[in-house]
């Protein structure tokens, strides 16, 4: 689209907005309705541990959509020369689980508590024996429950649960609807009919603590939608809340709020059964579409849902690229001390390309890149470790390789069950993630380390928030029953931009060498968590 037709375009609110409320970052993206961006914004923002919990403050979350919307209608205004008034359609996208309850009046009854904490083990571990349904520690219910289980005061108070998605959405639109692929991780899903598995709500509303409560769990959560609904439309104080220049109009269709494991699934074309894609950020997660009901229940598979409602096998870890970002943060102090100023991307790449002579297992070198703390390896806290022994070869190259390779360490250890326990095969994988930018490096280390394929689109680096106005364009286009997945193949992926890059015979031995290390070396892992716990008790 020219310049004249996309100012045009601007002009008459032919436009479509996704935003997505990542971990480290809040972004906006604007898109014409033939899927190209034209406009972005974002803010960069972290969680905090207070009083031992990860927390995000609401005050942050508006100030960063504000912010990030702010940026990307100024780009507008300077490339199109066109005030941005109207908005055809908006979804709002956002990490997935954690809690967030208020009371009837709609005030925040404790602090939001989000999908990196590890506190809920016992209500996890208890619901999902219950449940016959693996029920992981970050999901809304394990939180709930949880709170419960410790006669929490505020329980008493709570009169909707949302998560952040819904909760975003509720404050725009007014509607307290989520959508199918966020709601899977706040209750299992019954797939045949859309919404909450009723026997399992029974089953939850039927434990002595909880039905002592004056709620019931079906009126507090949000009404679920599938992608292509209607989710509402943007209020008078929905638009003043996101735009506070006043110069957004109200009306735009509001699609369902999804999780960022949902929109990555739309921005890859990965919602179809079969296929399968990998997300790698500050965590990281795979969505493998299933075609067949798993055999069992397995602790470190989630099994959620595609935004169309199909059965996803997810495994999720909470720890990936933070550790790289810390230590390419120190490098490029110390290149700056020396007088060289390099951009964070060129810091990157550089590193990352120094990784192609490393050893093909890492030089005998082990990271933990433990920020937080980490559920399929059983760590209760983070403790980033490095280790080493005397006669590892100790170079550049291996370091970084050691970094990549931890990376994705905790993902290898889930995805082994469902490829040698499920024997599930996929026709597709599909990976994206900043850690992806540098071309070809990261993309074969992954493909070493899981051994398949791996494909990376062009957009790899920024598929979530433009995922999520692809699904506001397809809401406000629903109007002939075409499925999600023919909307993708037959109108936004008719020709994309891709690269697929096989595992290395030699990468894959190397990276079987580091994750044995890796494996043997978590009692060390463990014990340096056991050494914190101790000096906080101390203090």
């Amino acid at each position: 689209m020219d310049l004249v037709k996309t100012s045009q375009a601007v002009k008459n609110g032919q436009v479509s907005l996704g935003i997505e409320l990542g971990s480290t970052r809040i972004k906006s993206v604007l898109v014409t309705d033939d899927f190209q961006t034209i406009a972005t914004g974002s803010f960069n923002w972290e969680n905090q541990l207070e009083d031992g919990l990860w927390t995000y403050s609401l005050e942050q979350v508006w100030l960063g959509i504000q912010t990030s919307y702010r940026q990307m209608a100024a780009n507008v205004q300077s490339k199109y020369h066109e005030p941005l008034t109207k908005i055809d359609s908006i979804g709002v996208s956002a990490m997935m689980h954690g809690y967030l309850v208020f009371s009837e009046k709609d005030d925040l009854l404790v602090p939001f508590r989000t999908w990196r904490n590890n506190n809920t083990e016992q209500s996890a571990d208890e619901l999902t024996e219950l449940l016959n349904f693996n029920i992981p520690q970050r999901w809304s219910i394990a939180h709930l429950y949880q709170a419960v289980l410790n006669d929490e005061t505020h329980v008493n108070d709570i009169a909707h649960l949302e998560t952040l998605a819904s909760y975003v959405h509720y404050k725009l639109s007014g509607k307290k609807v989520i959508g199918i692929g966020d709601a899977s991780g706040i209750f299992p899903i019954d797939e045949k009919t859309g919404t909450y598995s009723a026997d399992l709500l029974d089953k939850f509303s039927d434990i002595k603590k909880v039905a002592g409560y004056d709620w019931n769990v079906k009126d507090i959560l949000p009404t679920v939608l599938r992608a292509g609904e209607n989710a509402g439309s943007l209020t008078d104080e929905g638009a003043k809340l996101l735009d506070a220049s006043g110069k957004l109009e109200s009306g735009s269709l509001m699609a369902p709020p999804e999780g960022d494991a949902g929109t990555g699934m739309v921005g890859t074309n990965s919602v179809r059964k079969r296929t399968g894609n990998i997300s790698v950020g500050t965590s990281a997660f795979s969505m493998t579409v299933l075609d067949v009901p798993m055999k069992k229940v397995y602790k470190d598979i989630d099994i959620v849902t595609t935004p169309s409602g199909a059965p996803v096998a997810m495994v999720h870890v909470n720890n990936s690229s933070s550790d790289i970002n810390a230590w390419v943060s120190i490098f490029g102090e110390f290149a700056a001390k020396l007088g060289v100023q390099l951009t964070p991307d060129q810091l990157y790449e550089r590193l990352f390309l120094e990784s192609t002579h490393a050893d093909a297992d890492a030089g005998g070198l082990i990271n933990y890149s433990y920020l937080s703390g980490e559920n399929i390896t059983h760590m209760s806290e983070g403790r980033p470790l490095f280790v080493r022994t005397p006669n590892s070869h100790f170079t550049l190259p291996n370091f970084i390789q050691t970094q990549l390779y931890a990376a994705f360490a905790p993902l290898k250890i889930g995805m082994d069950i469902l490829s040698q326990e499920e024997h599930i095969q996929t026709d597709v994988m599909i990976a994206q993630g900043g850690i992806l930018k540098t071309a070809v490096v990261g993309q074969q280390v992954l493909a070493n380390t899981l051994n398949i394929p791996i494909t990376v689109m062009s957009t790899a680096g920024e598929g979530g928030p433009w995922g999520m106005a692809v699904l506001a364009i397809f809401a406000k286009r629903n109007n002939n029953g075409q499925s999600l997945e023919d909307f993708l193949d037959h109108e936004v992926f008719v020709d994309p931009e891709s690269m697929t890059l096989s595992p290395e015979p030699e990468g894959v031995e190397g990276y079987n060498k580091f994750i044995s290390r890796y494996e043997a070396g978590l009692p060390v892992e463990s014990e340096a968590i056991k050494t914190i716990k101790e000096e906080k008790r101390n203090e």
